[in-house]
This record gives C-alpha cells, sequence and structure tokens, in this order.
C-alpha cells in the first residue's frame, strides 16, 4: 500500500519559520539558531552517519535497549498505532514496529518530521518492508503541530534519539503539555533520553576524529546561504563542542575565525562576527533520572516504566495521569 503523507509545514510556512528564526537568532548578544534548521537532505544524510559512528554512543545504546526490551515495550503499551516524533530514517524504530505486529496489535505507523524529503524516502521504504501496515507519514514541527496527529485507537507516541535534551527546560515542559493535552486514554508515551556522565565521554560523542559531526555543524551556514541568501564562507568558522556545567548540557556551536560581516540577502541585514565569537546552534542535555521523571509528572504524565543503564541511557514510558 502507498503511504500517505500529510505536510503541515509547507515550503512558505517553513521559509517563514527560517526567517523569523535567523532574524532573531543572528541579532540576539548571544548569537544562535535552533538545531531544526541542520536537517536538509544533506544534514539528515550526514546525522544518520553520525549515528553509526564509534564515538556517538547515544543511538547505539538506544538501539540496543530497544532490541532488549521491544517486546515488553509492545505488550505494555498494546497500540494500534505507532507515533514517531521526529521520525527521520525510521531505522532504529523498525524493531518496535516488528515486536508490536508480532504481537498483533499494530495497525499503522506514523512517522512525524521536519524534513518532507527523508520522511517520504522513510515511508517509502518501510510501506515495502511492512506491507500488512499503514504508512501515514505528517510533515510538521513537534513545537506547532503535535495536535494534528491522526492514529485510531490506542497510540504509542515515540520520541527516541535523545532529541529532548535539545530543549531547555521550559521548552522541555512546554513540550509535555502539549503532547499531554494531545493524548486519550490508553496512548502512551516513549522517551529515549541521555543520562549524566563522564564530560570526556560526552565531548568525544559531538567532536568525533572523523569530521561528521563538524560538517553537519558546518552544514546549516549552507542552509542559510542557500535559503536566505546569506553569504557565510564555512571555511572562516570551526565547530566547537563544550560541555556546559552549570546548565548540564552539551553545547554545539560554530566560532568565527575572524572579524567578518556576513550579508542576510532575504532580511537585508549586515551581521558582524568578532573573531572568536560564536555561533550556538544546539544543545543537549543529559539528565538525572530522577529530575526526569519528575518533569515528566508536573506535566500530567505518569511513568509506567523505565528501562536502562544507571549513569547511561534512559528509556520511559508514561501514560496521561489518572488515565
Amino acid at each position: 500500500m502507498k503511504p500517505r503523507v500529510e505536510v503541515h509545514l509547507d515550503e512558505e510556512e517553513r521559509r517563514a519559520s527560517l526567517l523569523r528564526d535567523a532574524s532573531q537568532g543572528l541579532q540576539a548578544p548571544g548569537k544562535h539558531l535552533p538545531p531544526v534548521w541542520f536537517y536538509d537532505e544533506v544534514g539528515s544524510r550526514l546525522f544518520d552517519t553520525i549515528t553509526r559512528l564509534d564515538a556517538y554512543y547515544p543511538t547505539r545504546v538506544e538501539r540496543a535497549l530497544l532490541a532488549k526490551y521491544a517486546d515488553e515495550i509492545a505488550a505494555l503499551a498494546s497500540a494500534a498505532s505507532l507515533v514517531e516524533l521526529g521520525s527521520g530514517t525510521s531505522d532504529k524504530t523498525r524493531v518496535l514496529i516488528e515486536a508490536m505486529s508480532d504481537q498483533g496489535d499494530l495497525r499503522s505507523y506514523i512517522p512525524f518530521d521536519v524534513s518532507e524529503t527523508t520522511l517520504r524516502r522513510a515511508a517509502d521504504e518501510l510501506a515495502v518492508s511492512y506491507p500488512g501496515i499503514t504508512i501515514h507519514g505528517v510533515i510538521g514541527d513537534f513545537h506547532r503541530h503535535i495536535d494534528r496527529i491522526p492514529g485510531s485507537g490506542r497510540r504509542l507516541f515515540a520520541f527516541l534519539g535523545g532529541t529532548i535534551g535539545n530543549l531547555r527546560p521550559s521548552e522541555r515542559q512546554d513540550f509535555y503539555t502539549r503532547l499531554r493535552s494531545t493524548m486519550r486514554d490508553g496512548d502512551s508515551f516513549l522517551m529515549g533520553a541521555d543520562l549524566l556522565k563522564d564530560r570526556r565521554r560526552l565531548v568525544a560523542a559531538y567532536d568525533d576524529p572523523e569530521g561528521i559531526t563538524a560538517e553537519f555543524n558546518l552544514n546549516v551556514l549552507s542552509v542559510l546561504n542557500r535559503e536566505l541568501g546569506c553569504d557565510f564562507d564555512p571555511q572562516r568558522f570551526s565547530h566547537l563542542a563544550i560541555w556546559n556545567e552549570a546548565e548540564g548540557w552539551m553545547e554545539m556551536r560554530l566560532r568565527s575565525l575572524a572579524d567578518q560581516t556576513v550579508e542576510v540577502g532575504a532580511l537585508g541585514l549586515s551581521i558582524t562576527f568578532s573573531e572568536g565569537e560564536d555561533l550556538l546552534t544546539e544543545i543537549s542535555a543529559k539528565f538525572d533520572l530522577d529530575s526526569l521523571l519528575d518533569e515528566l509528572s508536573r506535566a500530567g504524565l505518569s511513568v509506567e516504566a523505565v528501562w536502562g543503564d544507571p549513569g547511561e541511557y534512559a528509556l520511559t514510558m508514561a501514560v496521561p495521569a489518572g488515565s
């Protein structure tokens, strides 16, 4: 069956969002961009490569946990629809699809992602691999379109890859609250979160010796050049991965190697960078498990199960409180 794809983030809306984020972020005292703009076709491909690197442990550890506990997760969820937020290539999700199918519950898989090209390719591949399951893709931003997710019967919402760490505490609380308001009785929420560990291991995961993460980070400048008529020279910036002890998160930054001015044609702006000035492109929070469970509880989500290793990585399963 050919997959169905809904588009809630079309090119016009996407461009408006990029214009807004670039205008606000590049003119802020501490320049920044949200990481969503990493994921054009090139960025999505580079990130998929990153997840397979020896240094980048989160995907490998999470994949092992999913393989070990997929049957338990499927039994606890008893869901007819699997919704994956930030689905990307949907690669590691296959273990959940297969476990839920084996138990006879799964009827549909709903990948939700901001990258239309990546989602459509993944949806086509999954439709061939799982002809008995309805594939219903959604192109959207989970900050704005989470209430438009389809799915009949009980739904399992999966938010994997430690992506929750890309959000600041207030943003995480907003996300949980929006998700909770979307969930129905019987729905459940599976989340992967990276836990606090030795800073050397953390930094190595975001600054691999192969230089793939640096290429991924610098690619956002190419996105801005192409989409907004900027004239960033990626060779005049360097990739940095820094552990922010005070905030408890990793930061990816692009550091200007010289005093320079960048034109943003679409906004009619000239943005100056001093030598050594940084553009923050991503945060990735690492969690204390008790604090993470408290965040979910405060948003009206009751944790039913936790799978993982202390100080390594955790999968949590939560349901709407009182359901």
